[in-house]
């Protein structure tokens, strides 16, 4: 490009550039001015009646508006992101969130709290995910992130568990792709050793037997705990999140390497309170039935002379009695709708024990 095809380029773009200057400075204004609605939001909420600062349909319902608010080109998955963020900074004005997740920083559920809170709310890392149901409980945080299933490996165990013991409610879900990358500060060809959770190792085995046959593929407990030692380790790689390679300084050399690009997870995010009806909910429910011939079908064929639709089903061992077993199944519909509400007062009929989890909004994007 000669000097002067530059100039005449430059004096193109110098206009536009000005035009977006004044736009930036146009939507900071308008930003503060709805920030300020957001703080005399917040004076209403704490001279009234109790009201929770997140509440999972107001997000749906917003998210929505802005949707059809927008005629292009910026794609909705943009100004999403841009909205979410913006809900997470109007949380901070309200008053400070604290959401607790299974640890350690840079862990997948760290990576899914994030894209559903954003980045101005407090956070932190818990050791297990019963420690996330017992802090619920404790008030020490006002909302917990816990995977309920994984579209590879079925439901988490471990959750399911957790809500045997635990009064609490789930208000929320959330869906995060799993992408596994590798994070290394050596060159590929200079990789000797490979870190990572044996789950993730295994999800990304086709990928590393044709890039990185040759290197040491070595297990540890967390794919952070692998982000940090290829920090620190000459030579070393791990497989983790973007997020992990951000927290420790760790380079992405390759991204998306797992086997199975669709691999999904699902997560709760479990409080105190239950969130109001949206017209497009799920509600969850925990139950266990007569060690008896048909006693499960009993419960099934209500939901189906209800007309309610099952999108989840899964089991888990009371561990009180050998061979009885816990039910765990997503209903469409909000516990709140007559429909569902009388379903589960009939299923209630056939089963020792039914325990109504919570009423959410469906999620039906993947974060």
């Amino acid at each position: 490009m000669t000097q002067g095809s530059t100039k005449s380029t430059d004096e193109a773009l110098a206009p536009l550039r000005k035009r977006i200057d004044e736009l930036d400075r146009q939507i900071v204004e308008l930003l503060n001015a709805r920030a300020k609605v957001v703080v005399e939001v917040g004076h209403v909420k704490r001279g009234g009646a109790a009201a929770p600062i997140y509440a999972p349909e107001r997000e749906k319902a917003v998210l929505e508006q802005i949707r059809q608010y927008n005629t292009g080109p910026l794609p909705d998955a943009c100004l999403e992101a841009i909205w979410r963020e913006l809900m997470s900074g109007s949380f901070a004005l309200e008053r400070p969130l604290r959401v607790g997740y299974l640890g350690p920083a840079g862990s997948f559920s760290h990576l899914a709290a994030r894209r559903k809170f954003g980045s101005s709310v407090e956070y932190d890392n818990v050791d297990d995910i019963p420690a996330v149901f017992e802090e619920i409980l404790r008030g020490h945080i006002d909302y917990g992130l816990v995977p309920i299933e994984n579209s590879a490996i079925g439901g988490i165990g471990e959750t399911l568990d957790a809500f045997l013991n635990a009064e609490v409610q789930v208000c929320a879900e959330v869906l995060i792709n799993i992408h596994h990358n590798l994070l290394s500060n050596a060159q590929p060809d200079q990789i000797t050793r490979i870190y990572s959770k044996p789950e993730a190792i295994a999800q990304c085995r086709k990928w590393l037997s044709v890039q990185l046959q040759q290197a040491e593929k070595v297990p540890v407990a967390s794919t952070s705990k692998a982000a940090e030692l290829a920090a620190t380790e000459p030579n070393a790689a791990a497989i983790a999140s973007s997020l992990a390679g951000e927290l420790y300084d760790v380079k992405v050399q390759f991204a998306n390497i797992e086997d199975n690009p669709q691999n999904t997870t699902r997560f709760f995010v479990i409080a105190r309170q239950a969130s109001k009806p949206t017209g497009d909910d799920k509600t969850s429910v925990m139950f266990t039935t007569e060690h008896a011939a048909g006693a499960l079908v009993n419960v099934l064929d209500v939901f189906r002379d209800f007309g309610l639709n099952m999108t989840h089903i899964d089991k888990r061992p009371s561990k009180r009695v050998n061979w009885e077993y816990y039910f765990f199944v997503d209903l469409v519909g909000h516990i709140e709708e007559e429909k569902v509400r009388h379903a589960i007062e009939e299923a209630r009929k056939h089963c020792l024990q039914l325990t109504v989890l919570g009423s959410f909004p469906r999620a039906k994007e993947v974060l």
